[in-house]
């Protein structure tokens, strides 16, 4: 059983997406065993909570030095023996020293097709914005491993939404979030805990 912890700041919409995934048994070799938030007022620690699943706050301005706050992060995970970390809308940059520690063990969700709208600055309303400025016909959501380049790790899942004329950010931020984003966020995390996915240098293979 692949034991998750979950990073996040928000309201937690894609945790809840996982939970209820595993709750249906479509993930059925994985479980979450913390939740960590940056935001103490964030929703997705009831979240959690309500689970009965291990829920704290961690925030890196509590502490005197990045290294601190990674040293602080890590102790937690490995006390909680995290296999897998997901950032489900974790507004906290993780320095390097924390990604090649945990190399291909941490994942994330971008709500876009990556390379499209991606990198430093792309992040909630504003890769909606952009892709509207841009006049893209399709967009979407990336699932992808996490490394010291900001949305430069090897891809595992993408799923494409289309634009429609009417969209506003807002819209189409939650259309991605249900077409997409609710969708292979779970599937990435059933297929790793399955070992169905093998990554080569900069590449994924997904096994049958």
């Amino acid at each position: 059983m692949l034991k998750v912890g979950v990073l996040v700041s928000g309201g937690g919409t894609n945790l809840q997406a996982i939970l209820d995934n595993i709750e249906s048994g479509y993930i059925n070799n994985a479980k979450i065993v913390t939740v960590i938030s940056s935001n103490p007022e964030a929703y997705a620690l009831k979240r959690a909570e309500k689970y009965g699943i291990n829920a704290v706050c961690i925030k890196k301005k509590d502490f005197s030095d990045e290294e601190s706050f990674l040293n602080a992060m890590e102790k937690h995970l490995d006390s909680f023996g995290v296999e897998l970390i997901v950032l489900a809308g974790f507004m906290t940059v993780l320095g390097k020293s924390f990604t090649e520690k945990y190399k291909n063990k941490i994942i994330n969700i971008h709500p876009a097709l990556i390379p499209s709208f991606c990198g430093d600055g792309f992040y909630g309303l504003k890769v909606h914005e952009e892709a509207l400025k841009k006049g893209v016909k399709v967009t979407g959501a990336t699932v992808h491993f996490v490394n010291e380049e900001t949305d430069g790790g090897p891809i595992i899942l993408q799923k494409a939404v289309e634009v429609q004329d009417d969209d506003t950010p807002e819209i189409l931020q939650k259309r991605v979030m249900e077409q997409a984003e609710w969708k292979i966020f779970p599937e990435a995390v059933k297929l790793i805990s399955e070992g169905k996915i093998v990554v080569e240098g900069n590449k994924v293979r997904r096994l049958l």
